[in-house]
């Protein structure tokens, strides 16, 4: 009974209430457990064949001069409890898996001038980096990538890794700060 309620709520509430926070109508948007929470402006567009946890949260920076834009491509799987925070833009590309817990920071939410700190100042322009995960990219539970940081294709984010440098295509990372630990080029 609860399964049945949950998924007429999906249908009929959840997915057309999240599809007005969208640029465009995708086909087949799976969201499980809920709605995902918006917080600040952000231009979300969402590709076909998308599955979204309702525990999830897109936040974009309110100190923005232009609106920061949230771009999921075609086939992604977004699990539970991610933090998507953008800074100018994050983009997801096609078939993007990100497991539960991940950490997508395109900006701090603080100023690093201590007095600004204490002022409550926003972050500056220049703290805010765009995000990319290129196609086939696989990120572990609990990773987190910073701004400014592109993953290569067909990469993989290891379980916990935080990920402060751009990411080589066909490869794995994992550690703190992530480091190259294997390379995917044989099995392509």
């Amino acid at each position: 009974m609860r399964n049945t309620l949950q998924s007429f709520m999906t249908k009929v509430y959840f997915t057309p209430m999240f599809k007005t926070y969208l640029t465009n109508n995708p086909k087949d948007l799976f969201l499980y457990s809920g709605m995902p929470q918006i917080l600040g402006t952000l231009e979300i567009t969402v590709g076909n064949n998308v599955r979204i946890s309702g525990i999830s949260t897109f936040c974009g920076r309110t100190a923005a001069k232009q609106t920061p834009q949230l771009v999921i491509g075609d086939n992604v799987d977004i699990g539970w409890q991610n933090s998507i925070s953008v800074g100018t833009r994050v983009e997801i590309q096609n078939h993007v898996r990100l497991a539960g817990k991940v950490f997508l920071c395109g900006f701090p939410g603080h100023p690093l001038n201590a007095e600004q700190r204490r002022l409550g100042a926003p972050e500056t322009d220049a703290q805010a980096k765009p995000i990319v995960l290129e196609e086939d990219v696989w990120v572990g539970t609990g990773a987190t990538i910073m701004g400014g940081v592109s993953i290569g294709k067909g990469s993989i984010v290891g379980a916990g890794a935080v990920v402060t440098q751009s990411v080589p295509p066909y490869c794995v990372v994992a550690g703190n700060p992530a480091k190259v630990v294997k390379s995917l080029e044989a099995y392509q």
